[in-house]
Order: structure tokens, then C-alpha cells, then sequence
């Protein structure tokens, strides 16, 4: 004997329970990146964004709201024009 020693192999470690282990480990450190994102973003909202005044929010608000209801009447008209179509079209093969 020369005196080196090696240590006895763990018992039970096998190759799919170091995989879990890195994945853990993996998950782990997406979890930290993800909080990371999430303060540097509210970060940049609060210091870096210049957002509208409170009257300028509210017209702009009723602003969507009118085009909302102006472009979904738009779609309804259409659509009916459309389903009258199919529908002729279809009396007419019969």
C-alpha cells in the first residue's frame, strides 16, 4: 500500500437521480433570472417611463373605446353582409 486512499463510491447515486438533481439546480436558476426580470422591469416602469397625465389617460381611454365600438359595428356589418351572401349563395345551388 502507498499511503493514497480513495473514497468508497456512494451507494444509491445513480445516473437519473443526478439528472433530477441538475434539473432542480437549472430550475432553480431560472427562478432567480425570472425575480431578476421582474425587479428590473417594475424598476424601468417606475423610473424610465414617462406616462400621461391623468386628464390625457382619460381621453385617450374614451378615445379606444370609441374606435373599439367603431371598428366592432364595422366587423358586425361585414359579417352580416357575408353570412347574407353564403346564404343566397346557397338557396341559389339548391
Amino acid at each position: 500500500m502507498s499511503g493514497v486512499r480513495f473514497s468508497q463510491p456512494v451507494q444509491g447515486t445513480s445516473s437519473a437521480t443526478i439528472s433530477k438533481l441538475n434539473k432542480i439546480q437549472i430550475n432553480a436558476n431560472n427562478i432567480v433570472k425570472m425575480i431578476e426580470y421582474i425587479k428590473e422591469s417594475f424598476e424601468e416602469l417606475k423610473n424610465n417611463v414617462s406616462w400621461p397625465t391623468w386628464p390625457q389617460g382619460q381621453s385617450l381611454t374614451v378615445l379606444v373605446a370609441l374606435f373599439s365600438i367603431i371598428f366592432s359595428l364595422a366587423i358586425w356589418g361585414v359579417d352580416t353582409v357575408f353570412a347574407r351572401v353564403v346564404e343566397l349563395y346557397f338557396n341559389w345551388i339548391k
